[in-house]
């Protein structure tokens, strides 16, 4: 048996809640001083370290001359790719674009009568960084993460946007993704992956530019170059192995269940799969659905090994348990797979994306559907977002006071002043009201 329900009540099913509510975890210590001496030596020798750390890794015989995408290599990507993929991407592009362009944000000014201005200014960085991983060395080129972290950079109005892949080990970049990132209006592109790729966009090197923000998805050397440049640029959040958690009562389908669950646990073996059923018989049926779909699935034995090591099936009283089990989780993807699910909606605080009912998988949020797929792992949806518009702007205050404004409020700012023991502050505001 792949997984063995649990109940929630058991000692066995509240250890594993247990498990699951402290699953937060960075790289471990070895995976830590990889990449600091791959940062240093990125900072310290720039595109020659880049080109040395792909010849290593992706493509033996590549030449710095390589590095930055050609615009021929970009106009050939065209006759690359064929019609169908043409029309699907253009339709997830309308549909991520329509839905981002709902987040944006407007500068405002307030006015007092006694001449305070107060306000807020919101602005776009001025270079965005758009990691996207190679997907096989190139085989299966994730062009949902170009346009999930495009998009919403370019509704910002970010004004430069670069991206980052790694190359094949013939030295070239998937033609579908040259495509994709040209039609949302990127054609910076630099072939280079992992550690060293974060590290170009947040030092800077000879051609690729230092960037305010680096954004996408990534291995575990990706996710600790980013922890390990936090602050000197933003990140988009320290993510973890992808995560599923799927609430059902007595009238899911099993198979749609397990569908889903395998759909998460073929991404990798570290993959977080994991049910919530008001029905033992659900999740008798689950199990033995999820044994007769692996067989026919071309990643098996990676979905297998997460299910095994990995995968969670409880089973809770009732739907009010089991909502209060989502909320402890905070998982990155929440299947509502019940009778009324918008009924329950107001019970879910904290969910990284919430799909409805049982014709909603969580591919078309992959996908198709519009909103954002970067989403927070690890439990982090407790007190963090989806990656969005917001990701690439800024928000400056705006302070005016006349002599009038100042007058009416120097006494009280000079009070405060005092006591904090900053008396320049204090004589500053004196000194304009001329005592």
């Amino acid at each position: 048996m792949l997984i063995t329900p649990a109940a929630t009540s058991s000692a066995e099913g509240k250890k594993i809640l247990a498990g699951l509510e402290d699953r937060f975890q960075l790289a471990d210590s070895r995976c830590q001083g990889i990449v600091a001496d791959i940062l240093q030596a990125v900072r310290q020798r720039g595109d020659a370290a880049l080109v040395d750390y792909t010849r290593k890794f992706d493509a033996p015989e590549f030449r710095i001359e390589q590095l930055r995408v050609q615009p021929e290599e970009l106009a050939n990507a065209y006759g690359l790719v064929d019609q169908p993929f043409m029309e699907a991407l253009q339709l997830a592009i309308d549909r991520i674009r329509s839905f981002h362009e709902r987040e944006k944000e407007e500068s405002w000014i307030v006015t007092e009568e006694n001449g305070t201005i107060t306000g807020r200014l919101v602005q776009p960085v001025d270079v965005a960084g758009l990691y996207v991983p190679g997907g096989q060395g190139g085989k299966t080129p994730l062009v949902s993460s170009v346009l999930m972290n495009g998009l919403p950079a370019q509704i910002a109005g970010v004004g430069r946007r670069v991206m980052m892949t790694p190359p094949g080990a013939d030295g070239s970049v998937n033609p579908a993704l040259l495509v994709a990132a040209q039609e949302i209006g990127v054609d910076e592109i630099y072939k280079a992956g992992s550690a060293w790729a974060i590290a170009a966009l947040a030092f800077g090197t000879e051609s690729v530019p230092k960037v305010d923000v680096i954004v996408g998805p990534g291995n575990q050397f990706v996710t600790e170059a980013k922890r390990q440049v936090s602050g000197r640029v933003r990140i988009d959040m320290i993510a973890g192995p992808s995560e599923v958690l799927i609430v059902a009562d007595h009238a899911a389908n099993p198979a749609y269940i397990a569908a889903d669950m395998l759909a998460q646990a073929e991404h990798d073996p570290q993959a977080l799969a994991m049910l919530v059923t008001t029905s033992a018989e659900v999740a008798g049926q689950v199990v033995a659905e999820l044994d007769r779909q692996l067989r026919a699935l071309s990643r098996q034995e990676i979905a297998r090994k997460s299910l095994a090591e990995r995968g969670v099936i409880l089973i809770a009283a009732d739907l009010a348990e089991a909502m209060e089990i989502a909320n402890r989780i905070a998982a990155e993807h929440l299947e509502l797979m019940i009778e009324t699910p918008f009924q329950w909606l107001p019970r879910i605080r904290h969910a990284g994306a919430i799909f409805m009912g049982a014709h909603t998988p969580e591919s078309a949020g992959d996908y198709m559907a519009g909103p954002n797929h970067v989403l927070p792992t690890m439990g982090t949806a407790r007190f963090s977002s989806a990656l969005g518009v917001e990701t690439f702007i800024k928000k400056s205050s705006v302070i005016s006071y006349s002599a009038a404004a100042l007058a009416a409020h120097g006494e009280q700012i000079q009070q405060l002043a005092t006591l904090e023991g900053l008396t320049a502050h204090a004589k500053s505001v004196a000194l304009r009201l001329g005592k």
